[in-house]
């Protein structure tokens, strides 16, 4: 399994890194499927990473100064999306990411809160108007699921940062608790 590989490696290289993206929906107490693994690292192991993983069977097929997105030569290996924590606020998701126990129990894995991944969520379908719809669906499921844990004033600058206050508030309407 390839989060397996990934724990073990990283563990290994001492490479601090945070579950993100769709798998990280599960310790929310959301499911969901995914075609990919995304996690959070440190922007300055970028190099680092990239020869990890181009040593074991993936390729780049995309690198900025944000981002590091592989996939594998062959068909199992998947995809690896890697967001490159080096600007304040994906630093401080990194720093505030906590050990959580994932697919049923089988993995220990540092995963960013629920309110950090609403933020990447906000920022994704800002970015990317093509993923607005899925991102928009995952952040009402995180809030219903979470909402008592959820660090809402975290949320709102979230929210204020991409000029989409109006949006939060029509997902508040929706949630009983709030």
């Amino acid at each position: 399994m390839v989060l397996r590989f990934l724990v073990e490696t990283f563990g290994r290289e001492k490479v601090d890194f945070a579950l993100i993206g769709g798998m990280a929906l599960q310790s929310a107490g959301i499911t969901r499927t995914t075609r990919d693994i995304d996690l959070l690292i440190l922007g300055e192991r970028s190099s680092q990473i990239k020869d990890i993983m181009v040593k074991h069977g993936y390729e780049v097929i995309n690198e900025t100064e944000d981002v590091l997105n592989f996939v594998g030569k062959k068909f199992e290996l998947g995809r690896v999306d890697f967001l490159l924590a080096h600007r304040e606020y994906t630093l401080e998701m990194l720093k505030r990411s906590e050990e959580r126990k994932v697919f049923n129990d089988k993995f220990t894995v540092k995963v960013v809160r629920p309110d950090d991944l609403i933020g990447l969520k906000v920022q994704s379908s800002s970015n990317d108007p093509e993923r607005y719809y899925q991102d928009m669906a995952d952040i009402k499921e995180i809030m219903k699921a979470r909402y008592d844990s959820i660090d809402m004033d975290l949320v709102r600058e979230y929210f204020r940062l991409f000029k989409r206050e109006e949006e939060l508030k029509d997902i508040l309407r929706g949630i009983p608790s709030a």
